[in-house]
């Protein structure tokens, strides 16, 4: 879409949102997590990491420091070696450690549940804060990945010229709070599967998103009747 169209309006942004929950009715975290500690550990390690990359990593890494007591007095090289697998190894481990460090000294060995503590951390910015207090707490809030990015000036929810905050800020007004959490999935999951950044026909995406809407639209008008 070019840059001078027309933004979409919270009632567009809405019927595009739940188009692409129909293309994608499962979407959720990929990450692979049994509490709220591996959840923030694995975001960390997510950044400009794939998903598919951390979970490979993750079962011996948390195998071997369950816990952020465990991980706090873990041996820098240990953790290096079991995520080197992953870009930008050396510095996660630090923050690893430090972030473990944090928890049991000013958290009682517990993951936060604000934005302001949680971002705290190190390793811990404002997604990281965000995807911890929405799968983890369920507390409804949208976190701005580069498919959330993408997607939302693709199709034109925001202005091309947006920063990730104001993309963040833009869907909040546009979606209702119950939303959050299911859109930042959904739009994910349609970057990632349908509408990638490589090269692709884009005409395929646009036509499966008016096919879902419609589709979406006949259900509307089916339990109405009903």
């Amino acid at each position: 879409m070019e840059k001078n169209e027309t933004l979409l309006s919270s009632k567009e942004t809405i019927e595009l949102i739940d188009a692409m929950g129909v293309l994608f009715p499962e979407a959720k975290a990929e990450l692979t997590h049994k509490n709220a500690f591996e959840l923030l550990i694995s975001v960390i390690l997510s950044a400009q990491t794939t998903d598919v990359g951390v979970n490979k990593a993750t079962p011996k890494l948390f195998a071997a420091y369950p816990t952020p007591e465990a991980m706090m007095h873990a041996d820098i090289d240990d953790i290096i070696d079991k995520i080197k697998t992953i870009g930008l190894y050396r510095n996660k481990a630090k923050f690893l450690k430090k972030c473990a460090t944090q928890l049991v000294e000013e958290f009682n060995g517990e993951v936060p549940q604000t934005h302001k503590e949680l971002e705290s951390l190190a390793g811990v910015g404002r997604k990281t804060a965000n995807v911890v207090m929405s799968v983890a707490f369920d507390e409804p809030a949208i976190a701005v990945d580069t498919h959330v990015d993408r997607i939302s000036k693709k199709f034109n929810i925001a202005p091309q010229e947006a920063t990730v905050r104001q993309v963040e800020n833009i869907l909040m007004d546009k979606l209702p709070r119950d939303m959050w959490s299911s859109a930042h999935h959904r739009m994910i999951f349609f970057g990632r599967y349908q509408c990638p950044a490589r090269a692709h026909d884009h005409d395929e995406c646009i036509e499966k998103i008016n096919v879902a809407i419609k589709e979406k639209r006949e259900v509307k008008k089916l339990s109405f009747r009903m």
